[in-house]
């Protein structure tokens, strides 16, 4: 690799500012040298690694270098050359999103053909599904995509996603939506049941799965617990079981509780999962996707490992409740949701809160 490339990289911690390093990767990109700018995050990743401690120069060039090779034109068999040496996972992911949010499948067809990161073609043929695309290629059928994780997922947006709202990149950036919950107020009293708490631990992971990283990567906090009753639940009873079983989330619960669809959840979810709270990025799609199903399956109740439509139709059976924001728990800032789920014979509850904060 030619010294000076190695010399830059190596100064990066002395730079107050890193305008001048990005400026002239960009000069060579416009030049049509994308091959100087994959050399120079690769210099870059080898002096920094995935060292968390390292200074911030050095992870604020090479997410430039990564944007300026993905989403450009013309420089994707660059990108994957990079992604090649950057072995890093969340990288992967986030190169997988910026990839797919700025070509077409065809385009991307020449990342499936290399002997790239198997991971980032995992992660980029479920982005490109998440934005409507359809992949042929014979990578989709082989052993190790179906031992895959990602591969649980359904190779094509179902009903209860439609379509999902994915972050928009520039060169510069990104930005994404968070979408609102419409619920309808839903209204009444009645007796509660008997009921006793059920949540395991593999419950609660399970149920969490989506907003986890609200917990892990910000300020967020989470309550995710399931509840049987001896009696069926009524409809008009939700909100006072809510108030019943003892949750922090819905101390206090008196009004906001609305009914609301499972498509509006399962978006709510895919946001938090894959954008992430109000100080880091989330999973991104591929991952985000997983998790917000995760969450949706885990909530409704689903069997270990039940697949994508058994899961879906499970969710279309269960009554679903929207409390987001309703109590002094809630943040109410940005990042809140609350659902709560009951089951098709109304003797479940399951309940998911998480609030976020900057």
């Amino acid at each position: 690799m030619d010294d000076d490339l190695k010399r830059i990289a190596a100064g990066l911690a002395e730079l107050g500012d890193v305008t001048a390093v990005l400026a002239l990767a960009e000069k060579r990109l416009r030049a049509g040298d994308a091959s100087f700018v994959a050399d120079l995050g690769i210099a870059v990743w080898r002096s920094c690694g995935d060292d968390t401690t390292a200074p911030r120069q050095y992870s604020s060039v090479l997410d430039r270098i990564m944007r300026l090779l993905t989403l450009t034109p013309g420089a994707i068999d660059q990108a994957v050359r990079l992604m090649s040496v950057v072995q890093d996972r969340r990288q992967i992911r986030y190169a997988a999103s910026l990839l797919a949010s700025a070509h077409t499948a065809a385009d991307l067809a020449v990342v499936f053909d290399t002997d790239g990161s198997e991971e980032l073609r995992a992660c980029l043929l479920q982005e490109l599904v998440l934005r409507g695309a359809e992949v042929h290629h014979r990578w989709v059928v082989s052993p190790h995509w179906r031992q895959h994780p990602l591969g649980w997922l359904p190779l094509s947006l179902t009903p209860i996603e439609g379509h999902p709202s994915r972050a928009r990149y520039h060169h510069g950036g990104g930005r994404h939506d968070l979408p609102a919950m419409a619920a309808e107020l839903a209204q009444g009293h009645g007796p509660v049941p008997r009921w006793q708490e059920t949540t395991t631990s593999g419950e609660a992971a399970a149920l969490s799965a989506a907003v986890d990283n609200w917990a892990e990567g910000s300020n967020g906090r989470i309550e995710a617990q399931t509840f049987a009753f001896d009696d069926d639940l009524p409809p008009d009873a939700v909100g006072d079981a809510l108030v019943s079983v003892d949750l922090e989330c819905t101390l206090g619960l008196t009004t906001g509780l609305g009914t609301c669809s499972p498509p509006q959840a399962w978006r709510q979810l895919f946001a938090a999962a894959s954008t992430g709270g109000a100080y880091n990025r989330g999973e991104f799609g591929a991952y985000g996707r997983l998790l917000a199903w995760r969450s949706v399956a885990a909530l409704v109740g689903a069997a270990p490992n039940a697949p994508a439509g058994d899961v879906e139709a499970l969710a279309h059976r269960c009554s679903w409740y929207s409390f987001a924001g309703s109590t002094a728990w809630f943040d109410r800032i940005a990042w809140d949701i609350g659902l709560a789920v009951v089951s098709p014979d109304r003797r479940r509850l399951a309940v998911l809160a998480a609030s976020d904060t900057d």
